[in-house]
């Protein structure tokens, strides 16, 4: 067994793990390195280093047997390409929902109270520089009465929804996206849009969802409202939504998840949000809470532990 990207995890136990004999823990693999950290094992351990299908067809990949993602999507796993070499692959389903679903609500929470840009003033001086008792720099509202639209309605997405009914918010959940005709409960992606103070992304990223918040479906939202994603940088047009904010076809933008992480110096999103007032941007850490990443290595042993017994769980292949 190998780690390859350990340090994604950060500093928690993995005392299970050592206490197996063939364990060997990476906290970084650089492509050149992969050969040979592969050579020979029978599963690895990733949460967000790629295995695409050059990697998985390498010789040094013949004898793996299982591949133990330490996280809920899988969109950095060639599953096709696993299926046809019988490579088993496991997932960590509902590890973080409530860490994601708490962040979300702390995103829109600063998108409407500017906790956060009221207290970097605060570090610069700018209260002491006040002629009243308080500031009145930025603009800030309540949620009371607001619409919450929610895309995506798998684990997160509904504990994202009890938080923000708590906030007073109406919450109404979109259809699938490509769905034609969505059950009772849900409402068009288009009527979504239209209608919601604050559109919080949760779905996967898939084919059908890569790039779906686009020109058109910007378009669609109130100039009053905003967008969140703490799911996939993938599901959202950059471009267009950079446009957008700049144009004022919404208001703001909070998102914890971009196109390329880490982003190279002079990604565009970067430099959009080191400009724009209008654009928040956290470096994907909303599952990150420390009781959700120990969750995640126990769970991902666990899965381990019951492949090696021939059981199937978490599987996703």
């Amino acid at each position: 067994m190998a780690f390859l990207d350990a340090a994604t995890f950060g500093v928690i136990s993995l005392t299970r793990f050592e206490e197996v004999a063939d364990c060997v823990v990476h906290e970084l693999t650089e492509a050149d390195e992969l050969p040979e950290r592969l050579a020979d094992r029978q599963c690895v351990v990733i949460n967000k280093f790629v295995l695409d299908r050059p990697r998985l067809e390498h010789p040094s990949a013949a004898r793996l047997a299982l591949i133990a993602v330490g996280a809920t999507g899988t969109d950095n796993v060639d599953i096709a390409c696993a299926r046809e070499r019988g490579i088993a692959v496991c997932n960590v389903p509902g590890y973080a929902t409530t860490a994601v679903a708490q962040y979300t609500m702390a995103l829109i929470l600063e998108l409407a109270t500017q906790a956060a840009r009221y207290a970097q003033g605060t570090r610069l001086g700018h209260w002491q520089e006040s002629t009243i008792f308080t500031r009145h720099d930025y603009p800030s509202f309540e949620l009371q009465g607001r619409v919450l639209g929610i895309v995506g309605y798998g684990d997160i997405g509904r504990k994202v929804a009890e938080m923000a009914r708590v906030f007073g918010l109406e919450v109404i959940v979109a259809a699938r996206v490509g769905e034609d005709r969505p059950p009772p409960d849900r409402l068009p992606l288009e009527e979504v849009l239209r209608r919601a103070d604050f559109v919080s992304l949760h779905c996967p990223l898939t084919p059908l969802t890569q790039g779906f918040i686009n020109p058109y479906t910007l378009s669609l939202m109130k100039p009053t409202a905003y967008l969140v994603n703490t799911a996939r940088g993938g599901l959202v047009e950059e471009a267009a939504l950079i446009e957008a904010l700049e144009q004022g076809t919404i208001a703001g933008a909070a998102l914890d998840v971009i196109s390329q992480e880490p982003p190279d110096e002079g990604h565009p999103m970067m430099e959009a949000a080191a400009r724009l007032d209008n654009l928040l941007i956290t470096p994907h850490c909303a599952w990150a809470a420390r009781e959700t990443r120990q969750r995640l290595m126990d769970e991902v042993f666990d899965n381990i532990q019951a492949f090696r017994r021939g059981e199937r769980r978490n599987r996703v292949d």
